[in-house]
């Protein structure tokens, strides 16, 4: 009895002692673990090319996908309703804008071998945004100039654009028949890509390399259309392919298939950020946005003109007004006080007018009486 108990005292402190250490060894784990994880699965967001006074300070601090638009904006020079506490963009120089911004989204890819690149962030919460308050933004201050705002989605077959270079990019080709009439033509991007496990028969294969092909086509014909990038009025590209989605769902991301295209695109947007920077005169800011899935569906909510049913209903008691815009306490303020300063200028009009003398303070019976008297 005495031998058992003293071995089941010492396994005891045995164990006490370990434990320290083993939870230490398991902490160490855990991170390590952790950080291998955030590693594989985090989206990021990486700055390709930009000019020396559009300086992205390096670091790990990460952005909300929410708040793209915010960035883009700010890189072009423009203001935004709310300030971005960001520590990743510096304040440049007041008269200094970059000439143009491109930002490329690419679905179905966490990370890409970007080597080349000015800087490279974690993107967090990865929600689907669009650059449609930066175009109508850079549309309405130059409207008088010949702006390139081009947004893009060849997958979706979605082209937007405005402004008087239209005429400029009515020949990229948009539809996925037409991209793939544009890959049996000459100088198409299958004579010189290595398309190693990818084929042409394919239909996963071929909307990749239509996207492949779009890119191309862009620095082409701003190659033979150069007064679009040597204009006073800054560019705007958004452009979103999802290539790399569909090779997932065709051969699986542990696929030949996917490794070659990832190395594909990685090779074509070095390269397509290079020409564009030159095209620029080294004035452009491009920047990549790598998601392997946005969290939510992009949709657009829109309220009904019949809010009144609402009353009628349990749910919904309170026929509630739309949020006012920021503005309103400013617009609030000038009428007001506009409507209370002409108040009492009429008050104190009236009041002169109605104890004015007229044989004294009228000049007009002041003149009659004076030549009734003389004559």
């Amino acid at each position: 009895m005495t031998s058992g108990q003293l071995i089941i005292v010492g396994r005891g402190k045995m164990s006490l002692g370990r434990f320290p250490r083993m939870m230490a060894v398991s902490a160490a784990v855990l991170v390590s673990l952790f950080v291998i994880i955030a590693g594989v699965n985090g989206d990021s967001l990486t700055i390709l090319q930009a000019p020396d006074y559009v300086s992205f300070q390096k670091g790990d601090w990460p952005i909300s996908g929410e708040k793209i638009p915010d960035l883009v904006a700010l890189t072009m020079g423009f203001s935004v309703k709310e300030d971005l506490s960001w520590p990743g963009l510096k304040a440049g120089p007041l008269f200094q804008r970059p000439r143009a911004n491109v930002l490329v989204v690419v679905r179905g890819a966490d990370s890409l071998a970007l080597p080349q690149s000015v800087a490279s962030y974690p993107l967090e919460n990865p929600v689907p945004f669009t650059l449609d308050s930066v175009a109508e933004t850079v549309h309405s201050l130059f409207a008088e100039d010949t702006p390139v705002v081009l947004q893009l989605a060849p997958s979706e077959e979605r082209l937007y654009m405005l402004g008087k270079a239209n005429a400029v990019f009515e020949e990229l080709p948009v539809t996925l028949q037409q991209i793939r009439a544009r890959l049996s033509q000459d100088g198409s991007v299958l004579a010189s890509l290595p398309l190693n496990s990818l084929s042409r028969n394919a239909e996963a294969d071929l909307l990749f390399l239509s996207e492949v092909q779009v890119l191309h086509d862009i620095t082409a014909l701003l190659q033979r259309h150069r007064h679009l990038a040597k204009d006073h009025s800054p560019d705007l590209y958004s452009l979103e392919l999802s290539g790399l989605e569909e090779l997932i769902r065709r051969y699986g991301a542990d696929s030949q298939q996917y490794r070659d295209a990832t190395a594909i695109l990685a090779s074509v947007l070095i390269k397509f950020a290079e020409d564009v920077y030159g095209l620029y005169g080294n004035g452009a800011v491009v920047e990549v946005v790598t998601v392997k899935g946005f969290e939510a569906p992009l949709t657009r909510k829109s309220r009904s003109i019949l809010e009144s049913k609402q009353i009628g209903n349990p749910d919904s008691p309170f026929n509630l007004a739309y949020k006012y815009n920021l503005n309103y306490a400013v617009v609030f303020n000038i009428v007001l006080w506009l409507m209370i300063a002409l108040a009492l200028a009429v008050i104190a009009t009236s009041y002169v007018m109605w104890n004015m003398d007229p044989g004294y303070d009228s000049i007009i019976y002041r003149m009659t009486n004076q030549k009734i008297r003389m004559d």
